[in-house]
């Protein structure tokens, strides 16, 4: 298992090396160019690092590729060069030729960037995944008016050797049977496979981001950009340009204020969960923009799970018996229930409760906590712990495939604040089995949001 998932690293790591080196040779070349010469020296070089990052996504395979960014976050575990190189997949691929941004804009929408946007940047704002963000300005259709835009292009090509790839991900079972003997990866590996493939349609995200827009309409802190739907397809989608902070600049941010992004990012994923049956399964940092008024706005939903109501009655009464009731038994009647724990399996209940409900301990207790990166790191390695007799009775089930990627990256997200508070607490008004009282002054406005608020037309509502 460790050599296949150092040849793939490796591969990360070796496409990073190549980026850098084009970029590296391409500056030694224009030291002594003409400004003619200059400007097709760096066309040269983003048309040729961006056919890398389509090939290279390709031969990593899709699934290990998105394994891998939620690997780059993570504090520990991996070396510092490697964690490196797959960050760049992450937030910092190389940006694709202008002109190739425009092909795919005009192939998808009609016709090309300056017909359809009364202004349009060429240079990307950033990077996504499998694409690049573009700031443009448009006529919104709802309102007539002149509206700042963010419009994110598919690499051309990626989505076909995503797709080709994926019909081979069944490696990805192989691999990880070798280290769980009691893992059955079937169901583990066609979710991945089915997450993946609804990602590259960006009409799909474009539904699943006016969901939760819908949603959380009007929230005093969450906040989500709105679509705008006549200027997206499956290649393109176009939404709200928002401004603000991001990620590393909330890190040099004073303690208190990373305590307050620490409990919105909780209250966003697990209001979306519990009442929305819904979350965005992909928590990196680079999915988040801090407004000046205070608001956290999120970006990125080409990767969400819904769930059904028989689904969230099992998340439910999971999360009851191991926070709220800590009641062993009736954990792990739910665990055979679901598939997650082999019936039967000859090991002690104290040792389930033991094994399982570690990853509840931040809301099982009363009391103020800090958030930590070896606590995140802790929960990552026993995740993978080999040497636990649990680990060859247990399996993943279907749903649990990103309900596991969240929660890895929020409390990696939150180690990494150091925030502070006290979430059991903040997790009883959340639960749907509880009827709390708002415990901070971020649950009071949200419980007067939530008062204020039509309770029709929403998930779970």
């Amino acid at each position: 298992m460790r050599r296949t998932w150092l040849s793939r690293s490796a591969a990360v790591a070796k496409l990073g090396a190549r980026v850098g080196g084009n970029y590296a040779s391409t500056a030694a070349r224009k030291v002594f160019a003409s400004a003619e010469r200059r400007t097709e020296l760096d066309r040269r070089r983003e048309m040729k690092t961006a056919q890398q990052v389509a090939d290279e996504l390709g031969q990593m395979k899709g699934a290990l590729m998105k394994l891998g960014q939620m690997a780059s976050y993570l504090h520990e575990g991996l070396p510092e060069h490697l964690r490196a190189a797959l960050s760049q997949l992450q937030s910092d691929a190389p940006p694709m030729a202008p002109e190739l941004a425009a092909e795919v804009i005009e192939a998808e929408l009609g016709s090309p960037p300056d017909k359809l946007f009364i202004e349009w940047d060429p240079v990307p704002i950033a990077a996504a995944s499998i694409g690049q963000v573009h700031r443009a300005i448009a006529i919104d259709p709802a309102t007539g008016t002149e509206r700042p835009v963010a419009v994110k292009v598919q690499y051309p090509g990626v989505d076909a050797a995503i797709e080709a790839d994926l019909r081979n991900a069944d490696l990805i079972g192989t691999v990880l049977k070798q280290g769980f003997s009691g893992l059955d990866p079937a169901e583990m590996v066609d979710e991945i496979k089915r997450r993946l493939v609804e990602e590259l349609d960006y009409r799909i995200e474009a539904r699943n981001q006016a969901a939760f827009a819908n949603f959380y309409r009007g929230h005093p802190f969450i906040g989500i950009p709105r679509v705008i739907r006549g200027l997206s397809s499956r290649r393109v989608i176009t939404s709200e340009l928002i401004n603000g902070a991001r990620w590393s600049d909330i890190l040099e941010r004073d303690q208190a204020e990373r305590d307050r992004v620490g409990e919105i990012l909780f209250r966003f994923v697990f209001r979306s969960l519990y009442r929305m049956r819904a979350f965005n399964a992909d928590p990196h940092p680079g999915n988040y923009i801090f407004g000046d008024d205070g608001r956290v706005w999120f970006l990125d939903f080409g990767l969400v799970r819904y769930f059904d109501r028989t689904e969230m009655d099992v998340f439910t009464r999971m999360v009851r018996a191991a926070a709220y009731d800590d009641d062993a038994a009736t954990y792990r009647a739910t665990l055979e229930e679901i598939g997650m724990l082999r019936a039967g399996a000859p090991v002690d209940t104290a040792d389930v409760a033991d094994y399982f409900f570690n990853f509840y301990e931040p809301v099982r207790t009363d009391r103020e906590i800090t958030w930590s990166p070896s606590y995140s790191s802790r929960i990552v390695r026993h995740t993978f712990d080999r040497t636990s007799p649990i680990s060859q009775y247990a399996t993943v089930p279907r749903a649990f495939v990103f309900i596991q990627r969240i929660n890895l990256g929020l409390y990696a997200l939150l180690g990494e604040l150091t925030a502070s508070g006290n979430y059991r607490r903040i997790a009883e008004e959340l639960w749907p089995f509880t009827d709390a009282t708002a415990s901070t002054t971020l649950g009071e406005a949200e419980a007067a949001w939530i008062a204020s608020r039509p309770r029709r037309g929403h998930r779970g509502q």
